[in-house]
């Protein structure tokens, strides 16, 4: 009997912590997707953009900086850091991963944040708790036929009883040789070619960044917390552009640009966090940022190969706003979660340009000084509560206030004073069917999208060749909000353990649409403004599946599984159709991936392709665009050296393909003129060495 027991198998039994059962997306009422610092290890994401290009529904562009959902660009995706609309002009492909705690994908939005989030919200968290003492330094280098780029980052954290603190560091040098060209031609109305050239673009130079981000904790004895986070980060960039023509020159025939720029950008934000009895807690923040730029532009414009008009550019921004946040928030009994908050802010900014232009041959001058100011007062009030039915059904109610008043003055126009207020009811709920397995979600809210003060103002800005194709830009101060209602529905079924098929639908219905448009002033010069026009509607349909192949096969090997498929419509009402969708939406983008991980952990490989499409837009009456479809596929391997080293190959746009996109006038009067811009297709490679000590 005692042989038979021994011979018995034992049962393994594992324990799972309550923080570890705990998945957001699965969990929450509100619908999110949330990217952790653990992925971002794990892909060894370089930026940002690299790791949104895996979120279904979210599309990346070139060079990360033109983050869209639903397809929507133009300010429709709304970009957060820690809670806060990042100012005009910071690239947050400028945020080293490795300060990030979690990436925030809202699809719906909640009162906590603005609702200026027409298509979504993307919330980039930086990292606060420090669990265990942290050294970790990682170097690497990206190469490609057009740049050289070389990364360190060292992030140093640790703890001393109730105090602990991290700081991030990081630095790069980007260095860059490329070339780009753009076909212009135009047609008489019978047909005939009336003009036809080809513009080569030679753009060389490099950029240098540093960025600091470190945090202070502090655990108070009455059980509140203190947390002071930073942010700084500066940019240096310097470039020199060569343009010239073949084919029937512009009156202009040769350009010469010698450009620099230095960009400083640093936030601060001190947290208190006090805790009331029964739950009840009050989170508030106040915090300051301010952003420094100053460049030089220096264009020599040639004729007949002769140079014939100098500009000399001197520019320079310079922003500060402060801003409050806070949340009140307590159980009502065991079913309700009631929060009261506050978000306000001010920010002033001051926009110099002086501009001398010299005619080479007659020795005139033509001193061009302008001086731009604006400020923004922003506040927002709101109340949001989460209600549980029952242990399968959940609801969340929100109403959120928001009050915007822009101001703006400078020479050349008269002063602009715009305020605009939005009511912003907000429904979703959650209901998790009895197998356990499968769950379904809906939301209706009211966004928006605020003009910004750029667009508001009338001040002017001219082109070098004006045309139809290459206009002057104006603001316009009379623009209104776009109001939004939107509707969103999903199924999400969680079949085994990470595994996960998702189908979600989402509409919209946008009044006082914005769109460009071009015209011809009194002076006979075109340019470009934006003006409200009408209504849109957009709709969305994102499916998803992801899974661990052991979850379909037996005895398989570690492969997770993942692909998703998002198809956008819209239609704007005010332009005839047929293509009359919304400018630049992505009508269709797919992700195919798969990551493998031998079973001792030694080497980790994987790899994904991104699609993303595009084709014929009609922007107007008379102005179309048209464009490339994208196709881009990466991969990576790691080899795991010992548990403190990993040596990791990245390689990425393996396909190297050309992007072209067109714009396109056409009407019975004067015929056909149109403008075609290829940007060639480049691999890149990147070598990265992590360790931790």
């Amino acid at each position: 009997m005692a042989d038979e027991k021994e011979a018995e198998p034992i049962q393994k039994v594992e324990v799972k912590a309550a923080a570890d059962t705990y998945n957001p997306r699965r969990d929450d009422t509100a619908s999110k997707i949330i990217v952790n610092s653990d992925e971002l290890k794990r892909y060894g994401d370089t930026s940002i953009g690299d790791a949104l290009k895996r979120v279904p529904g979210v599309t990346v562009g070139a060079g990360g900086r033109d983050i869209r959902m639903r397809g929507l660009g133009s300010g429709y995706t709304q970009i957060l850091l820690n809670g806060e609309r990042v100012p005009p002009g910071f690239n947050i492909e400028t945020v080293a991963p490795d300060s990030i705690e979690r990436i925030e994908v809202l699809r719906s939005a909640s009162a906590e944040f603005s609702t200026q989030s027409i298509a979504g919200t993307i919330n980039i968290v930086l990292k606060k708790a420090v669990k265990t003492a942290q050294r970790e330094f990682k170097f690497g280098v990206g190469r490609s036929s057009e740049m050289t780029n070389p990364t360190g980052n060292l992030v140093m954290s640790d703890r001393d009883g109730n105090f602990s603190y991290s700081v991030n560091m990081r630095g790069s040098r980007f260095e860059f040789d490329r070339n780009s060209f753009t076909d212009e031609e135009s047609f008489a109305p019978s047909g005939a070619p009336t003009m036809r050239r080809r513009m080569n673009v030679f753009d060389r130079g490099h950029a240098r960044a540093l960025e600091l981000s470190p945090r202070l904790n502090w655990n108070l004895e009455n059980g509140d917390t203190l947390t002071s986070q930073s942010f700084f980060n500066q940019n240096i960039f310097k470039s020199t552009i060569d343009r010239g023509f073949e084919g029937d020159a512009p009156f202009y025939d040769g350009v010469h640009v010698v450009n620099q720029n230095k960009t400083s950008f640093m936030r601060s934000d001190l947290n208190w966090v006090h805790r009331f009895g029964e739950g009840a807690k009050l989170d508030a923040t106040v915090g300051g940022n301010r952003l420094r730029s100053k460049g030089q532009w220096y264009e020599t414009d040639a004729r007949n190969g002769v140079d014939a008009l100098q500009h000399d550019v001197f520019s320079g921004v310079r922003e500060w706003g402060v801003s409050s946040t806070g949340k009140y928030s307590a159980p009502l009994g065991a079913e309700h979660a009631l929060a009261l908050g506050w978000d306000v802010g001010f920010t002033d900014r001051d926009d110099w340009r002086n501009q001398r232009d010299l005619k080479l041959d007659t020795g005139a001058r033509d001193p061009r000084d302008e001086g731009y100011q604006s400020s923004v007062r922003r506040s927002a009030l709101y109340a949001q509560d989460e209600w549980s039915l029952s242990k399968q059904w959940s609801v969340y109610m929100g109403l959120r206030w928001e009050g915007m008043e822009t101001r703006s003055s400078g020479a050349g126009f008269a002063p602009v004073r715009n305020r605009s207020s939005v009511w912003s009811p907000l429904a979703q709920t959650l209901y998790k069917l009895p197998n356990g397995k499968d769950q379904l979600r809906a939301a209706l809210t009211r966004t928006y999208k605020a003009p910004n003060a750029g667009n508001l103002s009338a001040r002017r800005f001219t082109a070098t060749n004006n045309s139809k194709l290459e206009t002057d830009w104006i603001g316009n101060p009379n623009l209104k909000p776009e109001l939004a209602t939107g509707l969103d529905a999903a199924y999400e079924h969680y079949w085994a353990e990470g595994a996960l098929f998702s189908v979600a639908a989402a509409a919209r219905r946008i009044n006082n649409f914005t769109r460009r448009t071009v015209r011809e002033d009194e002076s006979g010069r075109w340019v470009t403004t934006m003006m409200n026009n009408g209504r849109a509607d957009v709709r969305s349909l994102d499916v998803e599946v992801k899974f661990p192949l052991k979850a379909v096969m037996d005895d398989a090997p570690g492969v997770d599984v993942r692909a998703s498929v998002s198809r956008n419509w819209s239609q704007v009402r005010s332009v005839p159709g047929p293509h009359n969708r919304l400018d630049q939406q992505v009508p269709l983008s797919a992700v195919l991936g798969a990551d493998y991980k031998t079973p001792d952990g030694a080497w980790s490989l994987g790899g994904s392709f991104n699609f993303r499409g595009a084709g014929l837009v009609r922007m107007g009456d008379e102005q179309y665009d048209w464009s490339t479809v994208s196709r881009q596929l990466d991969a990576y391997v790691a080899w795991k050296i010992d548990p403190k080293t990993q040596l990791r190959l990245s390689a990425w746009n393996l396909m190297a393909r050309d992007s072209v996109s067109r714009s396109t006038f056409r009407n019975a009067q004067d015929g056909v003129s149109s403008t075609a811009s290829t940007t060639p297709g480049v691999r890149n490679i990147r070598l990265q060495l992590e360790m931790r000590f």
